[in-house]
């Protein structure tokens, strides 16, 4: 799944070349895009014909265009990137690509935007907007309706690190499923969580009632510093999915020290890159750096 990095480069690419246009026609194909919109494509494709799209946002994973008709008030169009989806700006007269399942021609003729999915766990959907609960948000607009839950980004102004260091702290729960839960700190995901763990120097599986508070603020920090330079090289791209609106991979990849990293020498030590399963999914780190904690035995 795309994190915050590889989100926040498709979102910046949408407010170059899609904020501002109008759609004259979006065009979809099969039912399963328009899946999360429970009255179906058809209505999805007539809702968004004469929409002005006015701004791209994000929070976390989470990615919507704030469109609005002449005769409707605001709305969001959440778009799910899922495994594999890609939005492509693109010529109109390019040719379609393999799996393509949503265009949207816009009334000054320039470039098509193009939403292509290999795997189909994205969609799309139209959803209203709410004010954003948390304040000093960014979101002028308001937020998805099924976005209001989710906490804000470690890059964003909204994001409150002293609040979420006591709501971890507060937690018995190992520290890496802490920072999955998007709704205590959005945006990081596997990638990203096993990066700032190596960094910090913490297991995965470590408590988080048992961290202090400024261990538990170096982990935040690490993950706020390592999607920054990640999202500096348009980041983590290891496949041709991941890709920013005109085709282009990401390039952090290269500049993993923990993920993907299995048998390798820590950067630091030396010492293997261990790999263990967690959460339906896999946690990279360095046995020696990150000790994994003692087991309590029980008398």
């Amino acid at each position: 799944m795309p994190e915050l990095p590889e989100v926040e480069v498709v979102r910046r690419g949408l407010a170059d070349h899609v904020v501002g246009r109008r759609i004259a026609t979006a065009t979809l194909t099969g039912a399963r895009v328009a899946r999360r919109h429970d009255a179906g494509p058809l209505d999805l494709s007539t809702r968004l014909t004469d929409a002005k799209v006015l701004a791209a946002d994000r929070r976390g994973k989470y990615l919507w265009l704030v469109v609005q008709t002449p005769s409707d008030d605001p709305r969001a169009l959440v778009i799910h990137l899922g495994m594999s989806g890609q939005l492509l700006v693109e010529p109109a007269d390019a040719p379609r690509e393999k799996h393509l399942h949503a265009s949207f021609d816009f009334a000054d003729d320039g470039p098509q935007l193009r939403f292509v999915d290999q795997r189909t766990f994205g969609g799309l959907a139209l959803t209203d907007l709410v004010p954003d609960p948390y304040a000093g948000g960014h979101h002028t607009h308001g937020v998805p309706v099924p976005v209001g839950h989710i906490a804000p980004d470690p890059l964003e102004p909204a994001y409150d690190q002293p609040a979420v260091v006591r709501l971890l702290k507060q937690r018995h729960t190992a520290i890496k499923r802490a920072l999955l839960d998007q709704g205590k700190v959005s945006g990081i995901g596997n990638i990203y969580a096993d990066e700032a763990l190596w960094r910090a120097q913490v297991n995965p599986l470590r408590e988080t009632a048992a961290l202090t508070k400024p261990v538990l603020g170096r982990v935040l920090d690490h993950a706020a510093e390592v999607m920054q330079e990640a999202l500096a090289q348009g980041g983590t791209s290891f496949d041709a999915l991941y890709v920013n609106v005109n085709g282009a991979s990401g390039y952090f990849d290269r500049s993993l020290n923990a993920y993907g990293r299995e048998g390798e020498p820590c950067d630091r030590c030396g010492t293997p890159i261990r790999r263990e399963a967690f959460m339906n999914r896999s946690s990279h780190y360095c046995p020696r750096c990150q000790p994994r904690p003692r087991v309590r035995r029980t008398p």
